[in-house]
């Protein structure tokens, strides 16, 4: 196994030029990557999730040394990566794409990286000819009966990891296929296995499993978290979907429009969100949204409802009496209920039935709150709600019901900022 490495994200910019025009008069450059601060440690599964556009992909190739970087500063364990080309930082990247050579078997494949290699094996020196004359006899003699082919103590090497990595990916019998006969996930694992027989300080994962169907990328998934326990390799993990994200990471950076909301693990994200698009991008079905009055010192109104929140609330609420901030909760949060004036009336618009529980949408009739800036006075409208009950409460299409809150869950946002208010 080789060593292990920190990587240190120190206040990372990277804008492009805008279009065509580029430096034409009044062309603009675009900012897609704005201060981006992150320290991954040794031997961590570190999640870069967020929508796309966010600049996640773009923040793994500026790592991978595939692009420059604008501004700041780029460090794999002590060293700094800025000026470095791709095959110097010693980091493997494994591809949405996964990007095999079609005319290779899954065997050269994997062997790729490892013969391009300036040092792949312990005792490079050990080979008395020249690199490239050492390749030709190996390639030109592999063809011969196995007691003519010239092995050197470098191919043996390489051979030996080849196989040991194939192995623990459960690919043995697919060694001397090419890929146009592999099945999407067996290529998936070649790409990671191209990877790992490397043995690099750092792994960079681009949404590997977008290709893959739902059962096989949760198999695959899986795979890789055990894997990447078992070699304590530092890896970076690119992803859209926050199922995989909450799954697979140590920690989860989370990303919008170039710039990170939040860094945390993924209990952390999911109970306390910094803010309003953590709270809605980390969840599924996302957080509910509701405009409620604050009545200090533990109240909250709504039209349609009012909530006595718990003790733990009683400070930071007394700073916002009499103003609308925003209620969040979890359709998971919510329950199948009676009539009370602390539970929420809705009218049922889509039933989902998984078998073991079941999740609706419905709407919440009522008054648009007007005290604060964002909401006009006297509207009315209809607020979307999602919630998930149980299974064996049948409810229709149509039907009028009641959705209890657990006030423990309850989330508070300013409308204005967007950000979470922590009691």
């Amino acid at each position: 196994m080789g060593t292990v490495a920190q990587v240190i994200l120190e206040n990372i910019y990277k804008t492009y030029p805008k279009g065509r025009g580029a430096g034409e008069p009044g062309s603009q450059p675009v900012s897609v990557l704005r201060s981006i601060n992150l320290t991954i440690r040794d031997g961590e599964f570190m999640v870069l999730v967020g929508p796309s556009g966010c600049g996640k992909s773009t923040l793994l190739r500026l790592i991978a040394g595939l692009e420059e970087i604008t501004g700041g500063n780029i460090y794999v364990g002590d060293r700094l990566v800025n000026q470095l080309p791709p095959k110097e930082r010693d980091i493997a990247m494994v591809f949405q794409s996964y990007a095999l050579y079609p005319h290779m078997t899954v065997y050269d494949n994997l062997a790729f990286g490892l013969r391009r290699s300036t040092a792949p094996a312990s005792n490079p020196q050990a080979s008395r000819l020249p690199q490239w004359l050492e390749t030709l006899a190996v390639e030109t003699s592999r063809k011969l009966p196995k007691g003519l082919r010239y092995v050197p103590d470098r191919e043996q090497q390489i051979d030996r990891r080849v196989r040991e990595v194939a192995q623990s990916l459960q690919i043995e019998g697919l060694l001397n296929r090419l890929p146009k006969q592999l099945s999407g996930g067996q290529k998936q694992r070649v790409a990671l296995g191209r990877a790992m027989a490397r043995d690099p300080q750092v792994f960079l994962m681009d949404e590997p499993l977008s290709n893959l169907d739902a059962k096989l990328r949760a198999e695959t998934r899986s795979q890789i978290v055990k894997l990447q326990r078992q070699l304590g390799t530092t890896t970076i993990y690119v992803t859209h979907d926050q199922t995989e994200a909450m799954t697979m990471g140590d920690r989860i950076a989370v990303l919008n429009a170039g710039q990170i909301q939040q860094i945390a693990t993924p209990l952390e994200l999911y109970n306390r969100p910094v803010n309003r698009f953590v709270a809605e991008f980390i969840g599924s079905p996302p957080m509910n949204f509701i405009p409620v009055q604050v009545k200090a010192p533990l109240l909250i109104i709504h039209p349609d409802f009012r909530i006595t929140l718990p003790e733990s609330w009683a400070n930071v609420l007394s700073r916002y009496d009499s103003q609308t901030l925003t209620l969040g909760i979890r359709p998971e949060h919510l329950s199948y209920s009676v009539p009370a004036p602390k539970n929420l009336p809705v009218t049922v618009e889509l039933v989902e039935a998984l078998g073991s529980e079941t999740y609706i949408t419905a709407n919440l009739a009522g008054q648009v709150l007007g005290s604060g800036a964002s909401h006009s006075s006297g509207q009315t409208g209809n607020t979307a709600i999602a919630a998930r009950i149980e299974a064996d409460k049948s409810v229709g299409i149509g039907e009028k019901i009641w959705l209890a809150i657990n006030p423990d869950k309850i989330h508070l946002f300013n409308p204005e900022t967007g950000l979470a208010i922590d009691p």
